[in-house]
């Protein structure tokens, strides 16, 4: 049979340790603003019929008083209704507090089965073309903390076409 005070010694401990580790998890809250990720560049660097090799760039903005620690980027980048590209980047960057820094990745794609797409988005090249970025930045030396990515813009094609000169 067991006591009571065994009984009343046993919940007391419990619920010590449930009200001494509930503090625990406010050692690791953070509240400090999240990064913002932006897709601010699309180079084409070869452009083949079954085959486009793109470069995109993405600023990485830093809104704390702390330095930044990127340790990748999972992406998926779609122009208007169409998926240009998805993928992970394992590139490791340092952002200095309220500060900003660039990474580049390189990405391959086929986009012939959309090629009628494609076309009618750059028909005209001062019409803007709707982007959409949705990912994961992660972030964090030892403890890792990944921000969840959600952008929506617009790109202006004629901005990445070079001017022929006559």
């Amino acid at each position: 049979m067991v006591s009571k005070a065994r009984v009343f010694r046993t919940y007391s401990l419990l619920l010590a340790l449930t009200l001494g580790l509930s503090g625990c998890a406010s050692w690791f809250a953070d509240d400090a603003p999240a990064p913002e990720v932006r897709l601010v560049k699309v180079d084409p660097v070869r452009v083949k019929l079954l085959e486009q090799k793109f470069k995109l760039y993405f600023r990485v903005d830093n809104r704390d008083d702390n330095d930044l620690t990127v340790r990748g980027l999972v992406y998926k980048v779609s122009l208007g209704p169409l998926l240009l590209t998805e993928g992970e980047s394992n590139e490791w960057l340092t952002v200095p507090p309220h500060s900003h820094a660039f990474f580049r990745v390189s990405v391959r794609t086929n986009l012939w089965p959309q090629i009628r797409d494609v076309v009618d988005m750059l028909k005209n090249p001062r019409d803007p073309v709707p982007y959409r970025l949705e990912g994961e930045l992660k972030t964090g030396l030892f403890i890792g903390n990944d921000v969840q990515v959600l952008r929506n813009g617009e790109i202006i094609p004629g901005d990445f076409i070079p001017e022929r000169h006559r």
